[in-house]
């Protein structure tokens, strides 16, 4: 009888850990110097949204919503997979969408499973009509004053293949890093795809936002995550920040899940970046 109660009292501590890892949001805040951001910019606040999976925080995504509007940012970006193709809802997407956008201008990319989900063009619709800026295969200019950063975004590679097995053709981000490589002022890509650090490396981009590798899944203390989506096992970049020379990543570890539905010492997390600019 005693084992049989510290089996179940051990299922049930399991599980109320479980509960706690997939649903209590962690706030990751950075804060990020540059002589190359413009005066103007200093203290601007980016929040980065990525991997929501459909995946509900609260009535109406009431408590995600709360988190972001007590950042106070000046932006905030989306780095793909609102959705999971798996299970489409675009409903609980927009929920999101329709909120974040009453907080402050909401810029997105798509991620690999908006393009594998054959319903980009629906997805696209609702986004346009709630007022979120697409910047797939785009570049725009925020300004503040006379000053202005570059905003580079790129559309998943997904949507040039059918799935995993195809690999990933980087041609036609090429062809566009390539475009921007020599766009003079501060520029900051979002781009869903981490594991392509190096590639935007060679392109003169000053900051990354990623996602999609959703922390590794399961994280080990001290090592990391255990194993994403095109990277495989123990994986190079998973979570925080990544630096070479001039050019600054920044991956999220996501709110969702997809094929595997449990996070492990691996929280849904937003992260929140803050310009400083040389004095």
């Amino acid at each position: 009888m005693k084992v049989l109660i510290i089996i179940v009292l051990s299922f049930i501590e399991l599980f109320i850990f479980f509960i706690w890892q997939n649903n209590d949001i962690i706030i990751s805040n950075y804060n990020y110097e540059s002589n190359e951001i413009p005066f103007e910019f200093n203290d601007f606040k980016i929040v980065q949204i990525s991997d929501l999976h459909n995946k509900m925080f609260g009535k109406e995504q009431s408590k995600l919503l709360e988190k972001i509007e007590k950042l106070s940012p000046d932006i905030i970006i989306i780095t793909g997979d609102l959705i999971d193709r798996r299970r489409y809802n675009l409903d609980k997407a927009m929920y999101f969408i329709k909120g974040a956008v009453k907080i402050a201008p909401t810029y997105y990319v798509s991620g690999n499973h908006e393009a594998w989900s054959g319903k980009y063009a629906e997805i696209k619709e609702g986004l346009t009509e709630s007022g979120v800026h697409i910047i797939d295969d785009e570049m725009l200019e925020i300004k503040k004053g006379r000053s202005f950063i570059n905003f580079l975004g790129l559309s998943d590679p997904a949507f040039i293949t059918s799935s995993y097995i195809d690999g990933t053709d980087t041609s036609k981000l090429e062809k566009y890093l390539n475009s921007w490589s020599d766009i003079e002022g501060f520029k900051i890509l979002l781009s869903h795809r981490p594991e392509l650090f190096d590639l935007y490396c060679e392109y003169n981009i000053n900051m990354i936002f990623s996602g999609h590798a959703h922390g590794g899944q399961i994280r080990i203390p001290f090592i990391g995550g255990v194993i994403a989506p095109n990277q495989g096992f123990l994986p190079k970049y998973t979570s925080g920040s990544y630096s070479s020379d001039k050019t600054t990543m920044f991956v999220s570890r996501g709110l969702g899940n997809s094929v595997f539905p449990v996070r492990v010492f691996n929280r849904p997390e937003i992260i929140s970046v803050t310009l400083k600019a040389y004095k």
